[in-house]
């Protein structure tokens, strides 16, 4: 894996960190949860040739800094549109993968004039993710949802064990956690994997980003943990999804979804990958990412 220069912007309270690339038309790749830029770094590679390409760190992942608290994916999206200033990107097409696709759409809504393409890889749908309560044998209580986040700190299922992990620099049990669900198909390279566990590490914003997942909602109807934005009727550009029939962390029947609730998407189905394609079949996936961004 090719490695790029970290390299820093102020962003008022914020500094983010972000690594580019390449000449031509900006592309700007931002990533999901429990991941980082160095996640990008092989399709990086990829679009260097033809595109002028970006990948920041988010507020408190990777290599950016976490002075203040958030609760949407949208105060992100608005760091991100700070950096798109400081960095003087005029225009641009989005690419986000997982919680990273959240954040494309509310950066779609916000600047109808300078996204030009909207490009979501396996990504949270428009109506959030929902977070369920446990019972005794941790088995999600369908119905009734987390609510704040203290809830989802103490959830013993899918957040408790990855803050301790987390805590304790456990790269074993993240290895597993990755193994398990995201790269259960195909395991990177070991000296990437490598990498990627350090970026994992990095994350100090857990119970932050899983709150604004749970309450993401840009739809005009209510869900059970969020009213609705209604943001959706603001996005202009091309939205396109790219997604995994065999993804286990989002449904592909959740990628219908989406594409039902936004206007015009069109949705780019992977038969055989799963939530990520970039390591499952990195040639399929730059065949079509290319595509899209044609």
């Amino acid at each position: 894996m090719k490695q790029y220069e970290v390299k820093r912007l102020s962003i008022g309270d914020e500094t983010l960190a972000y690594r580019t690339c390449g000449a031509g038309e900006n592309v700007v790749l931002i990533h999901g949860n429990m991941s980082s830029s160095v996640h990008w770094q092989t399709t990086m590679e990829h679009l260097e040739g033809k595109f002028r390409v970006f990948a920041p760190d988010l507020r408190g992942f990777g290599d950016s800094s976490y002075n203040q608290r958030f609760d949407s994916l949208r105060e992100l999206a608005l760091d991100l549109e700070r950096f798109l200033d400081e960095a003087g990107i005029e225009t641009c097409s989005l690419v986000g993968w997982s919680t990273g696709g959240g954040i494309v759409l509310e950066m779609a809504a916000d600047l109808p004039d300078r996204i030009k393409k909207a490009i979501l890889v396996e990504s949270v749908p428009p109506t959030g993710y929902p977070m369920f309560k446990k019972d005794a044998s941790g088995q999600p209580i369908l119905g009734e949802l987390l609510k704040t986040k203290d809830d989802i700190a103490a959830d013993p299922v899918q957040v408790a064990p990855v803050l301790a992990a987390y805590a304790a620099g456990d790269r074993e049990t993240m290895r597993a956690i990755w193994n398990a669900v995201i790269y259960n198909m195909k395991q990177p390279p070991a000296e990437d994997y490598e990498q990627y566990l350090d970026a994992i590490l990095s994350q100090r914003n857990l119970v932050d980003v899983d709150y604004s997942l749970l309450t993401f909602n840009m739809t005009d109807q209510p869900t059970g943990s969020a009213e609705g934005s209604g943001r959706l009727a603001q996005i202009k550009c091309p939205v396109t999804m790219i997604h995994g029939k065999l993804d286990l962390v989002v449904p592909y029947v959740w990628a219908e979804g989406a594409k039902a609730a936004v206007p015009g998407a069109k949705l780019v189905t992977l038969e055989t990958t799963g939530h990520s394609p970039l390591t499952d079949d990195p040639a399929l996936f730059f065949e079509k990412l290319d595509e899209e961004l044609a």
